[in-house]
């Protein structure tokens, strides 16, 4: 009779859980290493005559050659240009993709400022997905997380 009345609870306890949902963290975990990087909040500046638009990089990740978990810099389009030539100087076994092609006229216009950061947001995602560039790349790390970074005093 005890064995009938042990199955029952066992039972019970087995419908209790089925009707709990897990969330896709609570099967799968938080993954092992990943890197996100967001470009948005394009500011465009004046000084005189010159004028440029940066862009805000925003990077999450737990990779531990990261400083830190959560940053964020900005950055110009020169320096976009920078940043792929030293990739392409610092490693010969990666691709490094193109970057959205240069503006001539308009380029300070809200649709071209627009088009141009969600190429540039693309060309980072394409970079900082590569397993031998997101763990193995100083620039990256530099590019997209210190905020005191500078092309001119750079040494690869």
């Amino acid at each position: 009779m005890s064995f009938g009345h042990h199955n029952r609870a066992f039972g019970a306890s087995t419908r209790m859980a089925a009707t709990h949902e897990q969330t896709a963290e609570e099967l799968y975990g938080e993954p092992e290493n990943f890197l996100e990087v967001e470009v948005r909040n394009p500011q465009t500046h004046e000084f005189g005559r010159k004028t440029y638009t940066d862009y805000e990089i925003v990077c999450r990740t737990n990779i531990p050659v990261y400083k830190l978990h959560t940053s964020t810099v900005r950055r110009r389009y020169s320096d976009f240009e920078w940043f792929r030539d030293m990739l392409e100087r610092e490693t010969k076994k990666v691709n490094i993709p193109p970057l959205p092609g240069k503006v001539f006229t308009n380029r300070f216009a809200e649709d071209v400022i627009e088009q141009r950061r969600e190429g540039l947001e693309r060309f980072l995602q394409i970079v900082a997905g590569h397993p031998l560039l997101q763990q193995g790349s100083r620039v990256l790390v530099a590019f997209i997380q210190d905020p005191a970074f500078n092309k001119d005093s750079y040494d690869i």
